[in-house]
Order: structure tokens, then sequence, then C-alpha cells
């Protein structure tokens, strides 16, 4: 089935859709002919600037409350067909400081939209996972683990809602991205701090990226977790590259912007991972994505182990996937700024 025959008539919850990625699943969902698009986050002011963004489409609505609490996510999913779950606390340095705030939201929050949504009958449900979940050493990461496992042991038993999740590394000039920062500290002068020279991550824009969580809500039959192939390439590239072309656009000559390193933030990691290697024996490979299959929970308590669907060799980190040379990064600054 085509995506538009897929969205058509469709009834969407997105969560946290005021934020970078989730502003961008309603900005593609309305363009096709769905029947609403609900936006559940918990910020008035980014409700209010989402809506002037998209131009008021009467396709939309503003829902604002928080998915902590039950009853707002009762009466949001109230006949709702398809939920894009996006919202969540991202920052690891601020999870790392704020822990129980973490948990309330990236698991206790995800709980409860999983529970309204096997009760409401939802068709489907598509998690918005990250890289920063795999083999997790900061609170970020683990909460996000955590929320990846409840989605995709919920439809467990008598439940006919699909639950599935989409798992993906860093998205181009998001919001609290480095982009965004490089930009200010180099418009300020600089320095622009950058915390390792050996940095590596995973990047996408934003479109390409919200193109394949679509695809993957078509997909899904439930359980699976969806991981989007994904360039890497080396912050500080990018931070040099980011020097080359802003600094004369606020009136500075490149050579006097200085890179500061300033160490490893708490929770960080040199390179992320995508799939471990244990992962990996249960994905197949696709055009663009990896597929992870779970394995029926009936197999372990039969004392069986299910077989490799087709086992790929080796674990999907940032340093196996392509790495962007100088002017690839250079060109895809230049795309996604064009894109702004």
């Amino acid at each position: 089935m085509d995506a538009e025959k897929f969205f058509k008539d469709k009834d969407i919850l997105v969560t946290g859709g005021c934020g970078s990625v989730g502003s961008e699943i309603v900005k593609q969902l309305l363009e096709y002919d769905v029947k609403r698009v609900r936006v559940l986050d918990n910020s008035e002011v980014a409700q209010f600037n989402l809506l002037q963004r998209m131009k008021n489409n009467p396709k939309l609505r503003a829902l604002i409350g928080d998915i902590r609490d039950l009853q707002r996510v009762k009466r949001a999913m109230k006949g709702v067909d398809i939920v894009f779950h996006a919202a969540a606390l991202k920052h690891v340095p601020l999870c790392e400081y704020n822990p129980f705030e973490a948990v309330s939201t990236n698991v206790y929050g995800t709980q409860n939209l999983v529970n309204i949504a096997g009760e409401e009958g939802v068709e489907k449900f598509i998690s918005i996972s990250t890289d920063k979940a795999v083999n997790p050493i900061n609170t970020m990461g683990a909460t996000k683990l955590l929320s990846e496992k409840i989605v995709l042991n919920a439809s467990i038993g008598d439940v006919d809602t699909q639950f599935s999740c989409v798992r993906f590394g860093n998205v181009l000039n998001s919001s609290g991205s480095v982009i965004p920062i490089f930009e200010e500290q180099i418009k300020k002068g600089g320095p622009v701090t950058l915390t390792s020279k050996e940095m590596v991550r995973f990047f996408m824009s934003l479109p390409n990226a919200v193109e394949l969580i679509l695809k993957a809500a078509q997909e899904m039959t439930s359980r699976e977790i969806f991981i989007l192939k994904m360039n890497a390439m080396k912050i500080i590239d990018l931070a040099e590259i980011m020097i080359e072309e802003v600094a004369p656009k606020y009136g500075y000559n490149p050579k006097d912007i200085k890179i500061e390193i300033i160490g490893k933030r708490p929770g960080e990691k040199i390179s992320e991972l995508l799939m471990t290697t244990e992962e990996a024996e249960y994905a197949v490979e696709k055009d663009n994505l990896f597929i992870i299959k779970e394995q029926p929970i009936s197999m372990y308590a039969a004392g069986k182990k299910q077989s490799p669907i087709q086992p790929l060799s080796k674990q999907y980190d940032a340093n196996s996937a392509k790495l962007l040379n100088r002017e690839e990064i250079r060109e895809l600054f230049k795309n996604n700024k064009n894109q702004d």
C-alpha cells in the first residue's frame, strides 16, 4: 500500500509534536489526506508557534498536556488510529542531573501511552528511539532502552494494537544539536567548544529521517525495531567546516575563530552504536534500514531460541558506517541550511 492510501482518513496523534522530529512528522502527515493530526505537547508557546508555521491548518489539533498525565493521555487518544510517540527528555547532561524526571517522562510516560493505546484499540503505535538506547552508559540512554522494551512487549497478550520502534542517531540542526550551538558560538566570535577530537556521530537530515519513520509505520507488523541507515562524521570536521562557512557571515575571519577542547560530558560516548552484535543476529537488511525482529516471549517460556532470520556480520556503529569526508560534510551542511 502506498503512503497516500495508508494515511487517508487516519486520525493521528503525535506526542512531542512541537519538537524537531515531531513537528516534521506533523508537517509531512498534513501533506496527506488525513482526517486530523493531534499534537500532544506540554509547551503552550511551542504549540502556538507550530500552529503559525502550519498556517493554522484546519486538520491540526493542538492538545496541551503531558504524557505523564494518564487522564490527559486518555482524552488525547480517544478515537485515534495511529500514534507517533516522539515526546521524551533527550539531552544527556540534563537527564544525568535530573534522573527522576527522565524516568517519569521516558519510562512512565511511555507506559501511559502504551496502556491507553491498547485500551483504545489504536491500530499502530510507533515510538521514536535513539542510538543512545544501545548499550547505554547514561541515564537518558537507559530510560530510552526501557521505553523501547515497554513498546516492543506491549502487544503480548490479548492486544490488537501493533507496537514497534524506530531508532536513529542525530538529526541535522535539530533543537539542542551541535549545528545551532556551533553557529551561536561562531556568531559571538568563538571559541567553538568540542568535547573530543575523536567524537564521531551518526547524522541524517530531518526530512529524510521522518520519511523513513513514515515508511516504517506502513511496513510494521509489531515488535520490530527499524534502524535507519545513517552516515557518520567526525564532529571536529563539522566544526572546522562550519567555521569556514559561517564566520564570514558574521564578519569574522575563519582563522580567528578557535576550537577549544573541553572534555567529554557526563555520560557521553566517543562513538555511538545503532545496533549491537547480538541484535544483528536477528536483523534483516533493506535499502535504507535494518529491521530487528524481537524474539517471541513464548520461545523463552518453552526453553527455545529463535533461529537467526538472516544473520548480519557485526554491530552497526558510527565507525563502521560510511564516514563522510570534508566535502561531503560541507555539501550536507549547505543543503541543510537551504532547507531551513
